[in-house]
Order: structure tokens, then C-alpha cells, then sequence
């Protein structure tokens, strides 16, 4: 059963709306991925890295959770996420707490072979949220990227969510940085990254707003006017079970520190 914040995802021009304006295509085609089924945290961590392992052309893929579940960052503390009674997991992409459940949640995956790539990882980390902005403002939700000097106001040193390898046990929407996305002063989108030879991997959560009005549709949209819907195959899946069976679900992982 499709989740409350996904819908089937138009192609191309049937989409029915544009890039928005100001808005430039990150991407000059992208793979979109509509997981519906129902997933355990290690298996939702272990498909973003089977992607990242297999994928010839830059993807997204948006997917959701039918129950209470918690990730946190490659280099937290287990300690700080024990006591909470959910499906947890630690990421391998940096950041701390994300509490999922009623949130949009997504992994963009940029191939070594794209041009994308070779862009700085807070390049491509502001891109992606210029899009989400881009995407809430064509919902009718006003939207803004986290600035320095709002940084500066909020508090009196940070550092970005792509290269901060400190670990806040709080969740990551109380403390925004650089390049998140604020509506109304409060933050509803982050991400972390991991770049590795292979590519790049981005985990993001949209949340605390309206999913109405198509909002993945549209976000998809503004990374790339060229999107080709794809379907999570057999070999895929094979291998993010393989992946989760050694790694994401074990104990030894969740309590790498």
C-alpha cells in the first residue's frame, strides 16, 4: 500500500509542472524509485548502499516507514539511542538522531562516472536542498536554505551537516546547519553524505510539514526535467538483504562506538 506521503510518480512532461523558476537541473537524467513495501530500518540502510554499489546514472529514491524507527550517524554513541523503543539503526552516512515515521525520507545516489561528482560535497548537498525549497514553494509552503549569518545568530560556531563529524545525541531537526532547509523558522529538511570511489550517497528526511500537493513528484522534478521510473530489481534486493545481513542489522554495527 502506497504511504501517506507517496504517490505514483508522474514521468517527464506528464508530471504536469515544470522545473521551478530560478530552479537549474542538477542532474542531466536521473533513475526515481518509488519504494512502497514495507522495510526494516537495516534493509532500508542496506538498499542505499546496494545503489551506490550498482548504479551506472544518478538516482533517487523516496521510501517509507510503516513504524516508529531511529537512525543515527556513523560516528554516534549506541549508548545515546538504546532506551528508545523503536527499529533502530546506525547510518552510514554522518549526522545524528532522525526519528522516522511520518517523514518523507529519500537517498540520492551520484555515480563516479556523472559530472555531478566532481562538485564539492556542500555544492551538491545545498543543490539538492535548493530543490526541496523549490519544491515546498511550489506546494504553497514558503521555504529558505539555512544560512551562515543565521547560523551565527542561532548559535556561535558550526560546522556543515557534510563535513561536522561531532555527534549530537538530539535530534538533527533541533539543530540545523548550514545549507538545511527552514519553513517558518523551523528546520523540515537534512541530510548527511557518505563519498566513497564508487560515488556518492546523500540520506535526507523531510519533515514537521503539509506532504500534500505531490511533493516528491515535485522535488524529483527539480533535480532533473529527465527522469526515467525505475523498479527495485530481484539482484538489487538480493544483494541489500546480503548487506544487511553482515553489516546494518548486526549488533556488532549498531554498537560500532
Amino acid at each position: 500500500m502506497i504511504g501517506p506521503h507517496l504517490n505514483p510518480l508522474p514521468q517527464g512532461e506528464e508530471a504536469g509542472f515544470a522545473a521551478g523558476e530560478g530552479s537549474a537541473s542538477l542532474f542531466a537524467s536521473l533513475n526515481v524509485y518509488l519504494d512502497i513495501n514495507s522495510r526494516s530500518a537495516a534493509m532500508n540502510m542496506a538498499i542505499d548502499e546496494a545503489l551506490l554499489e550498482t548504479a551506472a546514472v544518478p538516482s533517487i529514491r523516496f521510501y517509507q516507514w510503516d513504524h516508529p524507527a531511529l537512525s543515527f550517524g556513523y560516528f554516534g554513541k549506541f549508548d545515546d539511542v538504546e532506551n528508545y523503543r523503536c527499529d533502530i539503526v546506525r547510518r552510514w552516512t554522518g549526522g545524528g538522531v532522525v526519528f522516522h515515521g511520518e517523514d518523507l525520507t529519500y537517498s540520492i545516489v551520484i555515480p563516479a562516472s556523472d559530472a555531478t561528482f566532481g562538485e564539492s560535497s556542500m555544492s551538491i548537498y545545498e543543490k539538492v536542498h535548493r530543490a526541496v525549497c523549490f519544491a515546498l514553494d511550489s506546494c504553497g509552503q514558503t521555504a529558505e536554505l539555512v544560512t551562515v549569518a543565521a547560523l551565527y545568530e542561532r548559535r556561535p560556531a558550526v560546522d556543515s551537516a557534510v563535513t561536522d563529524r561531532r555527534y549530537n545525541k538530539d535530534s538533527c531537526f533541533a539543530n540545523p546547519v548550514r545549507a538545511d532547509v527552514l519553513s517558518n523558522g523551523r528546520k523540515v529538511a537534512g541530510a548527511a553524505q557518505r563519498r566513497t570511489r564508487r560515488g556518492l550517497l546523500q540520506q535526507g528526511s523531510i519533515q514537521n510539514i503539509d506532504f500534500g500537493n505531490g511533493l516528491a513528484d515535485r522535488f524529483a522534478t527539480e533535480l532533473c526535467r529527465d527522469r526515467s521510473r525505475e523498479k527495485l530489481q530481484g539482484a538489487l534486493l538480493t544483494r541489500a538483504e546480503e548487506i544487511a545481513h553482515r553489516k546494518y542489522g548486526t549488533d556488532a554495527w549498531l554498537r560500532k562506538r
